[in-house]
């Protein structure tokens, strides 16, 4: 009896030894995707007043969690019946996340005022307070939804490649899953807090000494990040989906093979992004001279 209890123990101390070492792997693999999780998200939770920043991540939380819960048994089933939707969904995930990459880019290198008819993102009319705060909490939940699924299926290939069972794929992928939505939006609620922080740190300390300083450091530092973060995060973009092309499309896999893998990876992401860009541009084009015809 004493024998088959310590057994039972056993079995679970290795299952949790492996959920432990492919939870590991597959947290490196998708940290590119957290990276611009983080990004967005702290991008969308910034621009409202102080009571509010904190009610819209939560929000914005509360929706990563529902995605979660729709996206994890859906991507578990696919790959047990029906595997070769998984790659599908795997590639396209990876042509949206190089397209947003790109878009970027392009708006960066590229930007310029809009005119008229040129505002294809905005919508014409004004938007009220509220309108643009569930505005926003809708589309970092949308965003988050692709980036979740793209996380959930890269981190069950990572899994699945290391031949557990069943049962440590669905555990660490799970696993994965929770971490990266209690990481992400754990840290965006500190960054988006640093400036209050920071004020707060300057009024207690009368504007003098070194509270004051470390207060004003806060304060300036919160954008700065911001524009790390989505620097940081449009680079990740490029490189996890051109990775998702190469490990995924055989052609991409065995073309140009003396190149180094994180420059090939790249190249690919990058040119697929820049490429849906244009096709995307040009359908907006096409479609609004439909409409106005």
């Amino acid at each position: 009896m004493a024998s088959g209890f310590f057994a039972i123990l056993d079995d679970i101390a290795a299952l949790m030894d492996d959920i432990a070492v492919t939870s590991k792997l597959a947290t490196k693999k998708t940290a590119g995707i957290l990276g611009d999780d983080l990004a967005v998200n702290a991008e969308k939770a910034t621009g409202f007043l102080a009571s509010r920043e904190i009610p819209v991540l939560w929000a914005i939380t509360k929706g990563s969690f529902i995605n979660k819960v729709i996206i994890l048994p859906t991507v578990f089933l696919l790959n047990y019946f029906f595997p070769v939707v998984i790659t599908i969904i795997l590639v396209l995930g990876g042509v949206y996340l190089a397209y947003e990459g790109a878009e970027k880019i392009v708006e960066f290198l590229f930007h310029r005022a809009k005119k008229g008819h040129e505002v294809l993102h905005e919508s014409v009319l004004p938007e009220s307070d509220e309108n643009s705060e569930k505005s926003k909490i809708n589309s970092a939940i949308k965003t988050d939804f692709i980036l979740s699924l793209e996380i959930v299926i890269i981190a069950l290939a990572t899994v699945i490649e290391q031949e557990h069972p069943l049962l440590t794929q669905i555990l660490s992928v799970t696993f994965v899953a929770i971490i990266a939505t209690v990481g992400v939006y754990g840290i965006v609620a500190l960054i988006v807090r640093m400036d209050d922080a920071g004020f707060f740190l300057i009024k207690k300390s009368g504007d003098k000494g070194f509270l004051s300083v470390v207060g004003q450091i806060l304060v300036k530092a919160l954008p700065i990040i911001i524009k790390i973060l989505a620097v940081v995060g449009t680079i990740a973009l490029i490189l996890v989906s051109g990775g998702i092309f190469v490990h995924n499309i055989e052609f991409f896999h065995h073309l140009f093979p003396t190149v180094p893998s994180k420059i090939k990876e790249f190249g690919f992401g990058l040119v697929i992004g820049l490429l849906t860009v244009g096709l995307v541009v040009v359908f907006k084009k096409l479609f609004l001279r439909k409409k106005n015809n």
